[in-house]
């Protein structure tokens, strides 16, 4: 029986020369994407202007991003910013875009309460269209049951107060990352940290 050996790190191309081939055609970042795309940016109150300062990134991504990771677990901004650089699914979903942990931090405190409203868009938005029947919706260890079969249906009053209790994890969750963040603002970044230690050796 032979080895199998990984593809050659000097090679050109090692990922699909296309970053739509980063994910494939039935992954749930591209629900995601989609949800976020066809959203009405006015309403929410989130301008497409850019303000003078520091660099900011288009807001329709930085949402995806907020949105997308709080529901896989990724809620502190430094473990964003690292999925950003090392995880196939976030690079599809930014366009290889590397956000870095303070511009998450000053997007998601601008635009707190979007954010919010978003997600409990989100969680409404899968249960309607059963994309978690048979299963659960997780949003960081909550879970929604939503097994759409005759014996399990839910009552319309049932599924509300499922629904209030998620939500309610939701306003939890964002108090949380904001908690993680400020326990986080005087550590480095990850790249600070490489750069120090390799320039040390």
């Amino acid at each position: 029986m032979a080895f199998k050996f990984g593809t050659n790190k000097d090679q050109e191309s090692f990922l699909p020369p296309v970053i739509d081939d980063y994910v494939g055609p039935n992954d749930p970042v591209r629900v995601y994407d989609a949800f976020i795309d066809a959203l009405d940016f006015n309403e929410l109150g989130i301008s497409f202007v850019p303000k003078a300062g520091a660099e900011r990134y288009e807001p329709r991504l930085m949402l995806k991003l907020l949105v997308y990771g709080p529901s896989y677990g990724d809620r502190s901004s430094r473990k964003l910013e690292r999925a950003c650089r090392h995880n196939l699914s976030y690079i599809w979903m930014m366009r290889g875009l590397q956000p870095d942990f303070r511009t998450i931090i000053r997007f998601r405190s601008d635009f707190k309460e979007p954010i919010k409203k978003v997600l409990k868009q989100c969680v409404r938005m899968c249960v309607k269209m059963d994309l978690v029947e048979g299963n659960t919706l997780f949003f960081d260890g909550s879970k929604l049951r939503a097994n759409a079969s005759l014996e399990h249906n839910l009552s319309p009053e049932t599924l509300e107060k499922e629904l209030s209790k998620v939500e309610q994890h939701i306003d939890d969750m964002m108090a949380e990352a904001e908690r993680l963040d400020k326990s986080e603002d005087d550590l480095p970044s990850l790249m600070v940290i490489l750069i120090y230690i390799f320039t040390s050796a």
